[in-house]
């Protein structure tokens, strides 16, 4: 896998694995079923990695708060009144060394079944990323199946100390934690925490809302918020090392790569600490974090020590915003001139279980409105590239699962069989015409991202400056062009996000041919979304002509 660029399969093994149930709104496990590690089998694997993913990142693996109890193995259900949903947020994290029974065919063999899932995924060539939750814990928080002689987060925390930099967590003394902002009607709050922790999303009180985490309690990593922020790194603060020893223990079993849970909560100056460390001994592992804040992206980066980063409120949102109408194209070089000096660890996306489905009403109603998006944020860089499972054949998310309600979001709260994750574990033969096409179309993007030299690792010039006013049928409104490089090997990329289709004239300048060293001349040129070969004629002093298909693209290698 040298050299490959990372294109990775993000899943919710709870709901992907999932082919039956009766789909009750708020039902449980029994009504509702549930996923297994075992529906990752070898040949589904294979066909992921036939399909152009390197990685999968297999979301919510780890031991969460939930209403399922499993007696028999000493495994209580946690009170409804601090868990989102019957099956519990996957970022409300109950045990860090420990995975979800639920996602076990034998919930007493669960750690062995991951460990044989992890095994599969190398197997079949694929790299195993999980989530890693720094910033908060659930309420019921207890590491039972830690290792021995670790200790116990919170075990030694004096909790008479609203701050203090050897606590785990941070306290309310004296005050009890109050749900009545939570809590619907006249129900009375049965659960008691006392003193009241801090709630995941930075609420210093005892009195979260309906809106806040109010599931989760945040850690503890030195900064003291309600006294200035002060900072208390030195000595390290016991959190760093208890956390650090977590990231080390699932390396040690096989896992490759972290996606890292709202990374910018917690301070840059743990995660130096910490990836420091691991990467120490697993030099191969990826560290992906989520940060939404672009003034903070390059601290994260060079100092924090992170591979990838998201890309969200930079190309995401302008996606988002052009398929919708409501953005030029031409706005889409403005993301990659934001971030040119850090743009290799930028990840791109479309999807992911914080999102709204492409295919829902919330977003753009149909799938195939958003190809051009596709092409362009696979294809306009190195950076890794992310698909959610079921994006590649529309999955709408407009079920009201439970907790989660009908808006365009796939649930991460609830038990649920979702239509197009069961169409997937059928395979091929139970899609539509139209799901086959866009699973065919979303294919041969990916696969494109490794077998062409100049789009996996190629130089990469944008023509829209040169194309800034309408002319020839190109209208930067709607249509967005650039050129990728390697060698002798050049690829011009134009995207259509309009319903129109139609021929566009795209001027390329004198700079660009000097700077990539392109022949003027009559090329023989190949769309390699198609396969369809034709002459193409490229001068610095007429536009280059060709046929864009409407909400499409093509992919011109010359």
């Amino acid at each position: 896998m040298n050299n490959e660029r990372l294109i990775i399969y993000q899943v919710l093994p709870r709901l992907y694995g999932n082919a039956g149930g009766k789909n009750l709104c708020g039902g449980s496990i029994e009504e509702n079923g549930c996923g297994k590690f075992s529906a990752f089998t070898s040949a589904r694997l294979q066909r992921l990695r036939a399909t152009g993913y390197t990685h999968v990142w297999y979301t919510g693996v780890l031991r969460h708060a939930t209403q399922t109890a499993y007696d028999a193995l000493g495994l209580q259900a946690d009170p409804a009144q601090i868990v989102k949903g019957r099956a519990g947020s996957p970022y409300a994290v109950r045990d860090y060394y420990d995975v979800c029974p639920d996602l076990a065919d034998v919930p007493a063999e669960r750690m062995s079944e991951f460990d044989a899932l992890v095994a599969r995924t190398h197997a079949a060539g694929l790299r195993f990323v999980m989530d890693f939750v720094p910033n908060h814990v659930a309420r019921t928080y207890q590491g039972e199946a830690r290792p021995a002689g670790t200790p116990d987060l919170g075990a030694d925390d004096d909790t008479a100390m609203g701050f203090s930099p050897r606590n785990n967590f941070y306290y309310t003394p004296g005050e009890p934690l109050h749900l009545d902002n939570v809590l619907q009607g006249s129900e009375p709050q049965t659960y008691v925490e006392e003193p009241a922790r801090a709630t995941g999303n930075d609420v210093f009180h005892a009195w979260p809302g309906r809106n806040d985490w109010y599931e989760t309690i945040k850690l503890n990593y030195g900064i003291d918020y309600q006294g200035g922020r002060a900072e208390h790194f030195d000595p390290v603060p016991p959190t760093w090392e208890r956390m650090t020893e977590i990231l080390l223990f699932w390396a040690s079993r096989g896992v490759d790569g972290f996606r890292c849970d709202m990374a910018e909560m917690v301070p840059a100056a743990f995660w130096h600490y910490a990836i420091a460390r691991v990467k120490a001994v697993f030099p191969h592992l990826i560290f992906i974090a989520e940060v939404y804040n672009p003034a903070e992206y390059r601290t994260y980066i060079y100092y924090g020590g992170f591979d990838y980063l998201y890309d969200k409120v930079g190309l995401y949102d302008t996606l988002r915003a052009v398929v919708r109408g409501e953005r030029s194209a031409a706005d889409i070089t403005q993301c990659w001139q934001a971030v040119d000096d850090i743009r290799p660890h930028m990840l791109n996306f479309l999807e992911n279980h914080d999102e709204q489905r492409i295919a829902s009403p919330f977003f753009a109603g149909d799938a195939r409105r958003a190809l051009p998006a596709l092409v362009v944020s696979a294809c306009f860089g190195t950076s890794p590239f992310m698909v959610y499972a079921g994006q590649e054949i529309g999955e709408r998310g407009m079920d009201h699962e439970g907790f989660s309600g009908e808006d365009g979001r796939t649930t991460i709260f609830d038990y649920w069989c979702v239509g197009a994750l069961k169409k997937l574990l059928k395979g091929r033969q139970a899609l539509t015409k139209e799901e086959k096409a866009l699973a065919d179309y979303y294919a041969r993007v990916l696969q494109l991202q490794n077998e062409c030299g100049a789009l996996r690792e190629g130089s990469f010039y944008d023509l829209q400056y040169a194309n800034a006013e309408a002319h020839d049928g190109f209208r930067p409104w709607h249509h967005y062009a650039f050129l990728r490089q390697q060698g002798k090997e050049a690829v011009l990329v134009c995207a259509n996000f309009s319903d129109e289709a139609g021929e566009v004239g795209i001027c390329i300048p004198q700079h660009a041919f000097d700077f990539l060293k392109l022949r003027e001349g009559r090329h023989r040129a190949t769309d390699l979304l198609t396969g369809e070969c034709f002459a193409l004629e490229l001068s610095p002093d007429s536009p280059c002509r060709l046929s864009l298909p409407a909400h499409g693209a093509v992919v011109v290698r010359l």
